[in-house]
């Protein structure tokens, strides 16, 4: 497989530490401001340089998104943007208005200019226009198959690269440039604020009949999804989308959280390093997701045809903090995200290594020193093992549950671990949601 690129959400600080922890080559984020994504964490404009610093430190390239559409106002203010991108060490920005790109060019001529995905681009023609302006990198219309995007690879010149989203959600406007959102809730989808109303479900009326409903016939009880999309996933074909020229696959979720950033990454490092995709298939199963497709790559895509449901058997437990050795084994120091119980069977992902098992045993609580232990000892709930070591006046409790949410824990394991490991336990959270995040694409 020729060697492609892994790029990755980061849609806030977190994000971005376990994309770059999981394997990926570069990370795409944005600031405040000109992102399509504005539920997302993001990032301060202050904080930028640290952000991109710290994935440099680590190998990882950083694209800025700046590709939402632009008015005048955004315009007379991009020169000071892409000025602090420049400063603050931006490898590239994603674009997608004529108008940013000419500005970009002059004012940070060191930062790689990479296309959109809402510019359409999708034929060799276009891209090399685009590239005569000082676009490095096209990142495809996701209309396009694979053959179209091979026979485009063919006809461009040296060194203009293609990009194509490789994994996540969908959107069912053309390139994600869509108005629903606009008319029927006043969010601009393309100022990164969509309500995603193509997730909703329909019915029909008619007006001489007020109050009775019609569905459309997919499905009478539950109405018609008719714009929802299923979900890409495109692991186990890496080696047709390298054969077609595609330099970088993208990964979809600026919107999504930590252990879907995580997972997602962690199986396709692994399948690019050449491990099984049927494997890591299954990996993919564990995380938030609809119904997967490989979207428009062999064809049509096809539809969602149920509810907005996601689907997903697994559940962030813990992240791991630091382990050492300890009677013969080792002794791990996490951070509790979900409840667990000691005596639970979990599941830890660690960067290039198959998904191990095991058990926690010896669950100890690491109160900090302004906890009232007061209830907890009455009522039986843990008992006081000693200081702790690592905190002043913090204390080390033994308990048979740990439930207390961003509070530490420590437990014996038989193998060693890694800061921003990921623990998890075979728990299904499937649920319906409402969904009001912005557009998937960008």
């Amino acid at each position: 497989m020729a060697k492609m690129e892994l790029l990755a959400p980061a849609g806030g600080w977190e994000q971005l530490e376990y994309a770059v922890h999981f394997g990926a080559d570069a990370v795409y984020l944005a600031s405040q401001r000109y992102g399509m994504r504005r539920r997302a964490d993001n990032f301060k404009e202050e904080d930028l340089p640290r952000a991109i610093a710290f994935a440099h430190d680590h190998g990882v390239a950083v694209h800025v998104t700046v590709n939402t559409l632009m008015t005048d106002e955004n315009i007379d203010d991009l020169p000071r943007y892409f000025k602090l991108l420049g400063d603050a060490g931006a490898d590239a920005a994603i674009i997608a208005d004529m108008g940013a790109l000419a500005i970009c060019r002059e004012v940070a001529p060191h930062v790689d200019i990479h296309l959109s995905t809402q510019a359409s681009c999708m034929n060799a023609a276009s891209a090399q226009v685009y590239q005569s302006l000082g676009v490095k990198r096209v990142v495809l219309a996701r209309e396009m198959n694979l053959d179209e995007i091979a026979r485009m690879k063919s006809r461009l010149p040296e060194g203009l690269e293609i990009e194509a989203f490789a994994h996540g959600a969908m959107c069912m406007a053309y390139s994600g440039r869509c108005l629903i959102s606009d008319y029927l809730t006043g969010r601009g989808a393309n100022k990164g604020s969509c309500a995603q109303p193509c997730r909703w479900e329909y019915a029909l009326t008619e007006p001489t009949r007020p109050g009775e409903y019609f569905p459309v016939e997919e499905d009478a009880e539950q109405g018609s999804f008719i714009m929802s999309s299923r979900d890409m996933s495109m692991l186990g074909h890496l080696d047709d989308l390298a054969a077609a020229g595609i330099d970088s696959i993208k990964i979809e979720g600026r919107a999504k959280g930590t252990y879907y950033v995580a997972s997602v990454v962690n199986a396709y490092r692994n399948v690019l390093d050449g491990g099984d995709p049927e494997v890591w298939q299954r990996e993919l199963e564990t995380t938030s997701h609809r119904p997967y497709s490989t979207g428009f790559y062999y064809g049509f895509p096809g539809q969602n045809p149920i509810s907005a449901q996601y689907s997903r058997k697994y559940q962030m437990v813990a992240t791991v903090k630091s382990c050492v050795p300890a009677d013969g084994g080792f002794q791990v120091r996490v951070v509790c995200r979900n409840r667990f119980d000691d005596g639970d069977t979990v599941e830890v992902l660690s960067p290039r290594t198959p998904v191990r098992e095991c058990t926690v045993r010896n669950l100890i609580w690491h109160a900090a020193p302004e906890t009232d232990l007061t209830d907890i000892l009455r009522d039986n709930l843990g008992t006081v093992v000693g200081p702790d070591p690592e905190v002043v006046h913090g204390r080390l409790l033994r308990v048979g549950i740990a439930n207390r949410t961003m509070e530490e824990y420590s437990f014996d394991v038989p193998f060693g671990l890694q800061e921003r490991d990921i623990v998890r336990i075979s728990r299904d959270t499937s649920a319906i949601i409402c969904e009001n995040g912005p557009s998937p694409f960008a």
